[in-house]
């Protein structure tokens, strides 16, 4: 059975940092597109960063471009996003997700098929 569990989020100022992990079971995400999606309230979901999902290494959402970092740690089967210079806008349910994707282009949230269950980032002092 294939899961994935996102940790890291938590209440932060704003000009602070944190650090999402996207942990997997049941699948080797080196082999797999795995994206950082987010949602906040009466908001849609929107896209914030991926990596291995087109042909550039990795994707950033214009909002964060400069501020977040994604990347990989293969040995714990993990993406991690690192969130700096974080903003009160940024505040938001993080959700990391996983697609075999071999298109050339960014992939829309549907065509991912495994998706956290989320985690809270709030921005705030």
């Amino acid at each position: 059975q294939v899961q994935l569990v996102e940790s890291g989020g938590g209440l932060v100022p704003p000009g602070g940092s944190l650090k999402l992990s996207c942990a997997a079971s049941g699948l080797s995400l080196d082999y797999y597109a795995v994206g950082w999606f987010r949602q906040a309230p009466g908001k849609e979901r929107e896209g914030v960063s991926c990596i291995s999902c087109s042909i550039n290494t990795t994707y950033y959402a214009d909002s964060v471009k400069g501020r977040f970092t994604i990347g990989r740690d293969i040995p714990k089967n993990t993406v991690y996003l690192q969130m700096n210079s974080l903003k009160p806008e940024d505040t938001a349910v993080y959700y990391c997700a996983a697609t075999l994707w071999f298109g050339d282009y960014v992939p829309p949230s549907d065509e991912y098929d495994y998706w956290g269950q989320g985690t809270q980032v709030t921005v705030s002092s």
